[in-house]
């Protein structure tokens, strides 16, 4: 396994609308590397947002998908990078995460 830091560990937040669903519930979702673990997602959420205590994560890994073009007459097949998203649950007494709050 890589020797991931907390900053490589988080790639980007997943906007889409049912991720703004479960804010209420202070559930977060995030693009992570496809080799981080529970424990450094956990990690990496509390040390880039000061004030977040996390109490679960769930994770789930998405293979990529088959893409087909026509190249020169012939079908050419390949597939998209795969994906690993992770939903991180807050505790009640944790701060919000700020870049969530605008939208």
């Amino acid at each position: 396994m890589a020797d991931l830091k907390y900053y490589d560990v988080i790639i980007k937040p997943i906007i889409t609308e049912k991720s703004m669903n479960t804010l209420a519930d202070k559930k977060y979702t995030f693009s992570v590397h496809p080799e981080a673990t529970k424990s450094q997602i956990k990690e990496a959420v509390e040390k880039m947002f000061s004030g977040v205590k996390v109490a679960k994560v769930n994770t789930i890994n998405q293979d990529g998908k088959v893409r087909r073009r026509s190249s020169g007459g012939k079908l050419v097949e390949g597939r998209s990078s795969k994906v690993k998203k992770a939903i991180v649950q807050l505790t009640d007494d944790s701060a919000e995460i700020e870049i969530f709050s605008g939208l």
